[in-house]
């Protein structure tokens, strides 16, 4: 294809390509219950989507969002938005469509690069079908090493916090706002730590994202292996590799 695509033409690439796919094989369909992730690849899907609805091939979406961002977007776009604890979802989702940091070959992630990695989580979890779409630039070899660990923190337990993830060979920092004097805080009014190992590090995701959430204070951490994705990559040639 040689078409040499930007990181944001890729984001749009996957969105698009995701969504057609989605439809064909029977997983996004009228009347679901969609949970929609955060972030710069999730906005093109959700405006794509929104395409798909005005023309008809799509109606009655019950959308649950994962941040403000998402759903302040899906009200804008006339999208009809809920709650996980909604009696019209009842804390069950068909379907979970969402970003990523970083995607190992395993298909084990790391999320939370936007703050909003405990409702990710949460959505993704109580979903039947849990999908991922991403440009080329966040498939690693190992999870961590590159881009921190997001982990939401109750902000009284941070010393307890930094000190548990410190004694599991982390670097820690706690993420500072943009804009914004002090610390990031999250939708939850919680506080981010970011978490980052050195590549010679030898761990499990699956078994780090099981013994932080068991520091005291820690809400939730931005691994994601518990729940097995479907993953669409955008590459720079213009093709998606799926897996």
């Amino acid at each position: 294809m040689n078409k040499n695509l930007s990181q944001s033409e890729q984001k749009q690439r996957v969105a698009e390509y995701a969504i057609d796919r989605l439809i064909e094989k029977g997983l996004l369909f009228s009347g679901m219950k969609l949970g929609m992730g955060t972030g710069s690849t999730v906005m093109p899907a959700i405006n794509y989507l929104a395409k798909k609805i005005s023309s008809g091939i799509l109606s009655d979406i019950k959308i649950v969002p994962t941040s403000f961002q998402t759903q302040i977007a899906c009200e804008n776009l006339g999208f009809s938005v809920f709650s996980l604890n909604a009696k019209q979802i009842d804390a069950s989702l068909d379907l979970a469509i969402d970003g990523a940091d970083e995607i190992d070959i395993e298909n084990k992630l790391v999320k939370g690069g936007g703050a909003a990695l405990f409702l990710e989580k949460l959505i993704a979890y109580a979903s039947k079908h849990f999908v991922i779409i991403a440009d080329e630039t966040k498939t690693v070899e190992s999870l961590a090493r590159a881009f921190p660990l997001p982990v939401e923190i109750v902000p009284e337990s941070r010393l307890i916090v930094e000190r548990g993830l410190k004694a599991l060979g982390a670097k820690v920092a706690i993420r500072e706002g943009l804009r914004k004097a002090g610390p990031v805080v999250t939708d939850n009014g919680n506080f981010i730590l970011d978490a980052l190992w050195d590549k010679e590090s030898l761990f499990s995701a699956s078994d780090y994202e099981t013994k932080i959430n068991e520091i005291t204070g820690v809400v939730d951490n931005g691994f994601f292996t518990k729940k097995k994705a479907l993953v669409f990559i955008a590459k720079a040639d213009g093709s998606v590799e799926t897996r």
